[in-house]
């Protein structure tokens, strides 16, 4: 596998939470979500089905319990390792995914659409409120 597909080692990928990183489409740039759900490695578009402006991780892990991603919005949940959500607004929605593999102990982008930016975000968000909408 090419080193610049490389998104991080097996070992860095948290068990109980995520590992973000950005990928590009063209000249747009998204956020993606590793996850570990026994032994295996995923990676989903870093967003609810029933939002889309909503974030599983913002920065610091996204919550999995029992096997599933939780929407901290409006507490959705997502099978880790199919995307299928099992409750919420989005129930039979299933996740985006991105193609990844994982070899010689390293997850590599696969994934034909998009190529790897870097770990982590690299997209600016305005936390300075939390309303959805901008008015005064």
């Amino acid at each position: 596998m090419e080193d610049d597909h490389r998104i991080a080692a097996v070992s860095e990928i948290p068990d109980d939470t995520t590992f973000l990183f950005t990928i590009r489409n063209g000249f747009d740039e998204e956020e993606a979500i590793l996850v570990e759900q026994d032994g295996e490695i995923r990676a989903w578009r870093n967003y609810c089905q029933h939002w889309t402006d909503v974030r599983f991780d913002k920065g610091d892990g996204a919550t999995v319990r029992d096997g599933e991603l939780v929407c901290g919005k409006h507490g959705a949940l997502f099978e880790a390792d199919s995307g299928v959500c099992t409750y919420g607004p989005c129930e039979g929605a299933v996740l985006e995914a991105v193609d990844i593999a994982v070899e010689d102990g390293a997850v590599y982008l696969t994934d034909p659409e998009y190529e790897f930016v870097q770990r982590g975000s690299s997209i600016e968000y305005d936390l300075s409120s939390n309303r959805s909408l901008g008015f005064d």
